[in-house]
């Protein structure tokens, strides 16, 4: 084919193309006809006009490609925040994502300063086995430099297929060169549940962090666990949990509810579906709380809802955010991708979790505070009912069914957490001491005092009521710091959610209240209470 004519034909493709996006685009002049049997040719001619005369006329050299994926994304634009474009190499890290695993590492890193630094290697991973640490800066990928690079580009260069080699170049506190590791990718598993441990009062406790295609199967092996060791109740913790895939949540669901039950029902313009629990489980009839904030969306609230209609775990926490559209992922041509918004859910009560609002706002739209507070009040006046009878309410969301809010930081410890204060002097603290720290350490005065004039050297004030009111705060965040580089996630993680208002609110029913029935009856008095 001659390059003229194969010049031509792409063009001819492209045009087509952006001809279709206008389609979506289109003015009102062009709404006004829109049911016209021809109209969609006059769109496509009228588009392919603006086209040939853009490239034509304009004052600099276009990109086709360029003009094609802008054209997409104002096209989706019109729609909701949900419904999206992914280029070849986004649509392949959202799948990856929502696989729970790739070809990696096996490290948690951050950006601080211009620095890609290691937070925490992952147990059981190759960085892990070759002795990567927290606190690592690592200033090379292959001998490129990714010094101040962001962390998204980073993560690209260091992922890749399993089996395949990099190199990457650290430098460490208290060593003077830099050292290089050469790492063999392998499958890493990003763990739904990152922990799930029972607590001093014999209640257990599961993080759920995400669902992904691991959810169901860490669920039952930490159940197994805990019902190994005679928990005497369940907290399930999904706060900031953003949700993820819809068969896990349901199957979750399933490990409490049984077999056959409606868990939740998609209804949208072309088709409805009723999805109900598929497996027979083993009677669990200890309590359960659900923790929920502000953060926990989708598949969380799915999980939260159902468990809240069936009767079988009570709610805590704040009214979860309202994400309850349903998206289809379609693979496009060249590795191309998108994301559609499709129906909505419905639970077993018959709620809709999805809150309108939230569809404007993170599209940029302006939201009035009245109008925010006249949807949550349309919402709270739509009464359901669960399994046994109780009232919950309707949509944007779910409704805990005992509110607790969260503990807020201070400016203070704002602008420790801000400047990565706590991380920092943990790294130089554990080079100064040969990495000699207890599993359970003691924030002496001197410690403390020490910890102060490194935050002066940062060049953060504060005043003595600021130090009063954040020295609880201080101490914990401290202690963890220092256990998680050498003890661990999971210790670390039990220090810092001794200060968790939230979940010590909830692990102090199970010790007012034996049975769920009995937590039910305490939650509808403070019900009947606020109304007063």
């Amino acid at each position: 084919m001659k390059a003229n004519q194969r010049k031509a034909l792409i063009t001819i493709a492209g045009v087509w193309i952006l001809s279709a996006v206008l389609l979506f685009v289109a003015t009102n002049a062009f709404a006004q006809t829109r049911n016209s049997p021809g109209n969609i040719y006059s769109q496509l001619q009228l588009f392919s006009e603006v086209l040939q005369k853009l490239k034509q006329n304009y004052v600099t050299d276009l990109s086709d490609e360029e003009l094609i994926k802008a054209a997409i994304n104002g096209m989706l634009g019109t729609t909701d925040p949900h419904t999206t474009y992914f280029t070849p190499d986004a649509f392949k890290d959202f799948t990856t994502d929502t696989k729970g695993h790739f070809g990696g590492l096996g490290i948690q890193i951050d950006k601080i300063g211009d620095y890609i630094t290691v937070v925490s290697p992952i147990e059981g991973t190759p960085a892990y086995r070759m002795g990567i640490t927290a606190g690592d800066k690592i200033i090379k990928v292959d001998g490129e430099s990714v010094v101040g690079v962001t962390t998204d580009e980073s993560i690209k260069k260091m992922r890749g297929d399993v089996g395949t080699t990099v190199v990457i170049t650290i430098s460490r506190p208290g060593i003077a060169e830099p050292i290089d590791f050469t790492i063999v990718r392998e499958n890493i598993t990003v763990k739904s549940i990152p922990y799930a441990f029972l607590l001093d009062n014999g209640v257990g406790y599961i993080r759920i962090s995400t669902f992904n295609q691991n959810t169901v199967s860490e669920l039952r092996t930490a159940l197994l666990q805990l019902e190994g060791e005679d928990m005497r109740g369940l907290i399930m913790d999904l706060r900031f949990n953003p949700g993820g895939l819809l068969d896990q949540a349901v199957d979750t669901v399933n490990e409490f509810i049984g077999h056959n039950k409606l868990v939740v029902e998609t209804k949208g313009r072309i088709r409805q579906d009723s999805i109900k629990t598929r497996y027979r489980t083993k009677e669990r009839d200890y309590p359960i709380i659900v923790l929920v904030n502000e953060a926990s969306a989708s598949a969380s609230e799915i999980f939260a809802g159902s468990l809240q209609d069936w009767d079988k775990g009570l709610v805590m926490g704040k009214n979860t955010f309202g994400k309850g559209s349903v998206q289809q992922l379609i693979p496009l041509s060249n590795g191309n991708g998108m994301k559609i918004t499709t129906s909505y859910y419905y639970i077993k009560s018959g709620r809709c979790i999805h809150k309108m609002s939230n569809d404007k706002l993170l599209t940029g739209k302006e939201v009035s505070k009245d109008d925010l507070e006249k949807e949550d009040e349309d919402n709270h006046n739509e009464i359901y009912y669960t399994a046994k009878g109780r009232e919950v309410f309707g949509g944007g969301g779910i409704a805990p069914d005992i509110e607790v809010d969260s503990d807020l930081l201070t400016l203070f410890g704002v602008e420790l957490r801000r400047k990565n204060v706590f991380f920092n002097y943990a790294v130089d603290y554990l080079v100064d001491h040969d990495r000699n720290i207890t599993a359970d350490p003691k924030i002496t005065s001197g410690m403390m005092n020490d910890f102060l004039n490194y935050v002066k050297d940062q060049d953060i004030s504060y005043t003595p009521a600021d130090l009063d009111s954040a020295r609880t705060f201080i101490e914990s965040s401290l202690k963890s710091e220092l256990v998680r580089k050498v003890h661990g996630d999971q210790a670390a993680y039990k220090i810092s959610i001794s200060q968790d208002k939230q979940l010590q609110e909830a692990i102090s029913l199970f010790d007012r209240f034996h049975t769920l029935d009995e937590m039910f009856i305490y939650s509808d008095s403070l019900k009947r209470n606020n109304d007063k």
